[in-house]
């Protein structure tokens, strides 16, 4: 074993986010409201949580008494779409309200800050063989994202 292999004071690289747990007032409701914009299935469910699918990973919902009691307007997550345009007419549809920001943010009932990002025009990536089992190997990425990964190292090869 190398000096470096012992070296335990070495942190952990970030690999990816496994999932984003959400407060919320009721799973019922819950499931209700984001199966109203979003096409997703459920990993598993009980009285005070439900798991949402998204492939590899997943959001997980959490009934709490707390849940909407504050909105904190800088923390929020980002959910990765394959068309933000399709998110964007739900909302409009459905009434509920944008956020005044750039690009497209919202919040759900209990106050949880969602931003849509379209997969195709960020960094972030799924391999093909789970995009294939989402039924998403169809989904590219813009000239930008390519860019974007290939400066880091990460583009596809294009050989």
């Amino acid at each position: 074993m190398s000096e470096t292999d012992d070296n335990r004071d070495d942190p952990a690289r970030l690999v990816g986010t496994n999932h984003v747990a959400l407060e919320v007032g009721d799973i019922d409701d819950a499931l209700e409201f984001y199966r109203s914009l979003f096409a997703f299935d459920l990993r598993s469910r009980s009285d005070t949580n439900a798991f949402i699918d998204m492939g590899d990973q997943f959001v997980a919902l959490a009934a709490t008494d707390a849940a909407g009691e504050t909105t904190d307007d800088a923390r929020h997550f980002g959910l990765v779409v394959d068309d933000a345009d399709r998110v964007e007419r739900r909302l409009a549809a459905l009434d509920i309200d944008r956020l005044d920001v750039p690009g497209l943010e919202f919040h759900d009932p209990w106050g949880n800050r969602v931003q849509i990002v379209d997969y195709e025009e960020i960094q972030f990536t799924k391999v093909d063989h789970v995009l294939e089992g989402m039924g998403l190997g169809d989904l590219g990425k813009t000239d930008g994202a390519l860019e974007e990964l290939s400066e880091k190292g990460l583009a596809p090869d294009s050989t």
